[in-house]
């Protein structure tokens, strides 16, 4: 009933529509997370031991964080993000197969100044199939650490008590308890690394 009545707040100052669907992930560390496409299919999941170790107005600040990166439509973007940077990977990944295998064989210019072109370009393919990956993975850090920074700014107006939600992190941050449940492919959608 705790957990529910939070969540209730915090959509209420948040000014969501649609109550999150609510779930408990029967796990001893302390972590949670924020998913859905939209907040019409928003989901939010704590684990048992946070709910545990946690007063309310850590809980409360925890769950701010969750139901702002609902409200900012932060999964989607960072599933963007991710499809983004996927795509960008293997295009270089491709792209250098082709250049490698396919064009090392192509036709050759008898002039001179068409031979240093064809240089040129393949010096500057080389540079963006090694950077562009790189790059790419950068900018959804960036990306990635902003949206984190506005879910906090977010959770200390919609609580109007940002140490709830500093303690929290706090604990949270110190617990030694690894995550069970998580994997490669959930790990960034949870409020800390769940891997220690």
């Amino acid at each position: 009933p705790r957990l529910y009545n939070v969540v209730e707040e915090m959509k209420i100052a948040s000014g969501l529509e649609k109550m999150p669907d609510i779930y408990v992930i029967d796990d001893p560390a302390l972590n949670a997370f924020a998913t859905g496409r939209d907040p019409n299919q928003a989901s939010v999941a704590i684990t048992s031991g946070l709910l545990q170790k946690l007063n309310r107005d850590e809980l409360q600040g925890v769950i701010a964080h969750e139901i702002s990166h609902i409200k900012n439509r932060d999964v989607l973007l960072m599933a963007l993000c991710s499809v983004l940077l996927g795509t960008i990977v293997i295009l270089a990944w491709y792209a250098s197969r082709i250049m490698f295998f396919g064009g090392a064989h192509g036709s050759r210019r008898s002039s001179r100044g068409g031979g240093q072109a064809q240089l040129i370009i393949l010096a500057v393919a080389i540079v963006l199939i090694i950077l562009a990956p790189i790059m790419a993975q950068l900018i959804y850090f960036a990306v990635s650490r902003r949206r984190e920074y506005l879910a906090d700014a977010s959770a200390a107006l919609y609580t109007r008590y940002p140490e709830g939600l500093a303690s929290a992190l706090e604990k949270i941050a110190a617990s030694p308890i690894e995550l069970k449940s998580a994997n490669r492919a959930t790990a960034p959608m949870y409020i800390i690394n769940p891997f220690r």
